[in-house]
């Protein structure tokens, strides 16, 4: 019997014609794109890439190939252009993109009058958001800080400022929730109106293709049928502009983008902003331990300076919590400026000078005072309430001595001095029973028969504590302690008072 031989399948690499050559492949991604620009700016267009060997034919026999392989002279690579020094810090904002840069042919949209921000030795119109019911507070600071043109606004104020000026109100403000820079304004009628402006608004000013970016948008009374709609009509705008004009769109980051972009848009007009200082200026870096129903920081500043607190006075708290009042007081009282010991967003734009930037920190260091002469007290029921206090008075880069916080009953609190400050955030919804109208009336009378000629400031969401506590305020601030409608109710004790 003969054997059938066994079929065999065998594969071989094809080789590639000796005339052809693969393209290498493109890296894609921000950082690629960041690369690709910095060498853009070197001159160095062109990277030469090393020739590719003539292919040996497959049916070559093995001598043959092996010859050919001892014989055959490497090839030579393109020399590689001498590179220019790269410039340190950013692109210039006016750097022409390569010459094979992808364009976009634009059609032109609707005419719209518009006015413009884009050089930093400019003057800025600067909007100052702050907690509803602390605009008038913020615009006394503002001005005590020397800026021109502050007016009042809607949960905010306006100014004018340079952009030292800019850095200076993100440092030094204690009641601002952050500092937006307008960068362009006009009258607009629909998305695509919108659209214009933001593509006429010279962003590579600013910030780039290398940066991710971020865009929020918020109305009052805007026609327009859809919010997410409209800010996604200005971040298209924002990347076909870069696109068109640096050859690559910014990535977008929602999270921690090096860029954030403030769209306000009301019934016939849009301005667009630029957010100098990122995370809300309320977060000043120390506060790790809040506590139940927490003051912002801004918002405790904000009762300091409605209650008229002198920082050459005692200053008591008897529910402090962990601490947010006291150490705000704290920094008033010594000048330490509420921005010295966090990043700010305009430390990530091109031409961020970092050097002047320092400069205003050193100075503004300087100036904070050593020791607090005046006493600072604050008490709690809550051991745990106390040792947050401790930990974020700690990480406040304050003396332990600065502030006496202690355990302790409301009740049991004795004054001080003959005269002083009590500013407090006492339970209420959730922290403590409604019901409990017994607390409130002996709190008043321990006020009462201890604290006379002393100023008593509360605030609150429960609107008749003036009622339970059986006194009369002598003022009284609306103000909004995140989503709870409360008020500050200012007391003058004076010994046995009563309605």
């Amino acid at each position: 019997m003969s054997s059938t031989p066994k079929k065999t399948l065998t594969l071989t690499k094809k080789s590639s014609p000796a005339d052809s050559s693969t393209p290498a492949r493109q890296r894609s991604g921000a950082r690629a794109r960041q690369a690709q620009q910095m060498q853009r700016l070197r001159g160095d267009d062109t990277v030469a890439a090393p020739a590719t060997p003539t292919a040996t034919p497959a049916h070559a026999s093995r001598s043959k190939a092996a010859a050919h392989t001892k014989t055959a002279s490497r090839p030579t690579a393109t020399p590689r252009p001498t590179a220019k020094k790269a410039p340190s810090g950013y692109a210039s904002p006016r750097q022409a993109p390569k010459a094979d840069a992808p364009k976009r042919h634009r059609i032109e949209g609707p005419k719209i009058q518009a006015r413009f921000s884009a050089k930093r030795d400019d003057e800025f119109t600067v909007f100052a958001p702050c907690p509803m019911g602390l605009e008038e507070a913020l615009a006394t600071e503002l001005s005590a800080l020397g800026f021109a043109q502050v007016s009042q606004g809607r949960a905010g104020c306006h100014f004018v400022a340079d952009w030292q000026g800019v850095q200076r109100a993100n440092l030094y403000s204690r009641l601002a929730t952050r500092i937006l820079v307008q960068m362009s304004f006009a009258r607009i009628q629909n998305e695509d109106e919108l659209y214009e402006l933001a593509y006429q608004t010279p962003w590579e000013n600013w910030f780039g293709a290398e940066q991710t970016l971020r865009v929020d948008t918020s109305a009052i009374r805007s026609p327009f049928q859809s919010l997410q709609f409209a800010n996604l009509r200005v971040k298209d705008a924002i990347c076909d502009r870069l696109r068109d004009r640096e050859g690559a769109r910014p990535d977008i980051d929602t999270v921690r983008p090096d860029a954030k972009v403030h769209v306000f848009l009301n019934e016939d007009s849009a301005t667009l902003y630029i957010d100098s200082s990122g995370e809300s200026l309320f977060k000043r870096g120390w506060r790790h331990d809040k506590g139940d129903a927490p003051l912002r920081e801004n918002l405790a500043s904000g009762l300091l300076a409605l209650a008229d607190w002198d920082p050459n006075s005692p200053l008591i708290d008897p529910f402090c919590g962990s601490g947010t009042i006291l150490i705000e007081a704290a920094w008033i009282a010594l000048g330490t400026p509420p921005g010295m010991w966090r990043p700010f967003h305009f430390e990530r734009l091109r031409h961020h000078d970092a050097r002047a930037w320092q400069d205003l920190k050193d100075e503004a260091r300087a100036n904070i005072a050593t020791e607090i002469e005046v006493p600072l007290i604050g008490s709690d029921l809550s051991p745990a309430a106390i040792s947050a206090a401790r930990s974020n008075l700690a990480r406040a880069h304050l003396h332990p001595d600065t502030i006496r916080f202690e355990v302790n009953n409301a009740l049991n609190v004795q004054p001080i001095a003959s005269k002083g400050w009590i500013v407090t955030n006492p339970p209420y919804g959730e922290r403590l029973d409604d019901t409990d109208d017994a607390f409130w009336s002996e709190w008043a009378s321990h006020l009462k028969r201890n604290f006379a000629g002393w100023k008593v400031n509360v605030i609150t969401s429960d609107l008749e504590l003036p009622s339970k506590l059986r006194l009369k305020p002598n003022r009284r601030f609306p103000l909004y302690n995140g989503p709870l409608d409360c008020r500050l109710f200012n007391f003058e004790m004076v010994a046995a008072s009563n309605r």
